[in-house]
């Protein structure tokens, strides 16, 4: 099985614009990206996406993302996405998958919080998913600053793969309710 074939299962890329993508190796040197995309399908959601491995490693995240510490977001793993899927906006027509709006919310790009080092980085990123630990620092137009992505230890076959997104305290932490702005950092497309 393929990091992309659950996603090709779930599509019929002649009736959705979404991207059918390939996996792609980038450039050891090259920052890392990251996306988080609002989705208004049966329930309005954020879907938290980094490059890793040649694919986009993606949470749904039903509240959307926090800038306060004290503010704990369920976050749960979904399929691998291309890297093409970065870029998507628009609309998923009815009858397909996850039918309903996109809008690129933020984007930017992360890396370890423990280190800054490319091929250090890479390794510090794949071991931290592999243990359920994600330590990161995201530097995009809506997130910035050092965020936590926690598994949540149990029996996934019953409750999906959960996780936790949690803002750590630094510069950019705050109470402001982040998820207020509804505009696109692409398109300036709005999705209330």
């Amino acid at each position: 099985m393929t990091l992309l074939s659950e996603y090709k299962k779930k599509r019929k890329f002649e009736r959705t614009p979404e991207p059918s993508g390939k996996i792609k190796r980038s450039a050891s040197e090259r920052p890392l990206m990251f996306v988080v995309q609002k989705h208004r399908a049966s329930r309005l959601h954020y879907d938290f996406r980094l490059e890793l491995d040649g694919v986009l490693k993606s949470w749904a995240i039903p509240k959307g993302p926090s800038l306060d510490p004290s503010v704990k977001r369920l976050a749960m793993m979904t399929e691998d996405h291309p890297l093409e899927y970065r870029m998507f906006e628009g609309t998923i027509p009815k009858g397909n998958y996850g039918a309903g709006e996109v809008i690129v919310w933020d984007d930017g790009v992360y890396h370890s919080a423990e280190t800054a080092d490319p091929k250090e980085n890479r390794k510090k990123l794949k071991s931290g998913l592999m243990r359920g630990h994600l330590d990161i620092l995201l530097l995009g137009k809506k997130l910035k600053g050092r965020f936590l992505l926690h598994k949540i230890k149990g029996d996934e076959s019953e409750r999906g793969n959960p996780w936790l997104l949690i803002k750590q305290e630094d510069e950019y932490a705050s109470g402001a309710e982040v998820v207020d702005d509804i505009t696109s950092v692409r398109s300036r497309r709005t999705l209330p």
